[in-house]
């Protein structure tokens, strides 16, 4: 080569680039065909609920406490609040669930009172009782990482399986079978 002539590129790197972005493509691609579990498994199925005694959510109700949930009967656990629009989406699923039977008991996360009562008359009340926790100590001890989040509750305290996100109309059967295994 004389001197001030341009060097030549190996012809194979022209197509690097090409190379590169077939195979980002076919993982993409690869990915969406082959979508990553949904189900988490959490660290605290098959233990025991925490100690807990949550104050009324509203006034003249009953509060929560862990003793509540220790008398033989198995419970859905729903952590929710008034300012969570999911929430109000499942609201007629926990209604549904309730009238097949299905005691359901509720946490709610950082509320006011009035804003609680207004979200019920509007969405229903589906909930035996309603605990207040202003600071997210119960939702975080039980595993939960957001609102709504449900758990099927044995007779003695423990927690048995936990639905992250809303209950959708084509999961309330899973959930009566979650509840008859937790039962058994």
């Amino acid at each position: 080569m004389t001197e001030g002539a341009p060097k030549r590129t190996a012809p194979w790197l022209l197509w690097l680039p090409a190379l590169v972005f077939a195979l980002f493509i076919a993982l993409v691609a690869y990915n969406l065909r082959n979508p990553a579990e949904r189900e988490v498994r959490s660290a605290l199925i098959g233990k025991p609920l925490p100690e807990f005694n949550l104050p009324a959510a509203l006034p003249g109700q009953q509060g929560l406490t862990r003793a509540d949930m220790v008398d033989g009967k198995v419970r859905l656990l729903n952590i929710f609040a008034s300012w969570c629009v999911p929430c109000a989406v499942e609201a007629p699923q926990l209604a549904e669930l309730r009238g097949k039977g299905v005691e359901v008991v509720g946490v709610a996360i950082k509320d006011r009172p009035a804003d609680l009562g207004a979200f019920l008359a509007r969405n229903g009340n589906p909930f035996s009782r309603i605990g207040a926790d202003n600071l997210s100590a119960i939702q975080f001890a039980i595993g939960s990482s957001g609102v709504p989040e449900s758990f099927v509750i044995d007779g003695k305290g423990v927690i048995r399986y936990q639905h992250i996100g809303e209950i959708r109309p084509e999961q309330v059967p899973m959930i009566l079978e979650k509840m008859r295994e937790a039962g058994q």
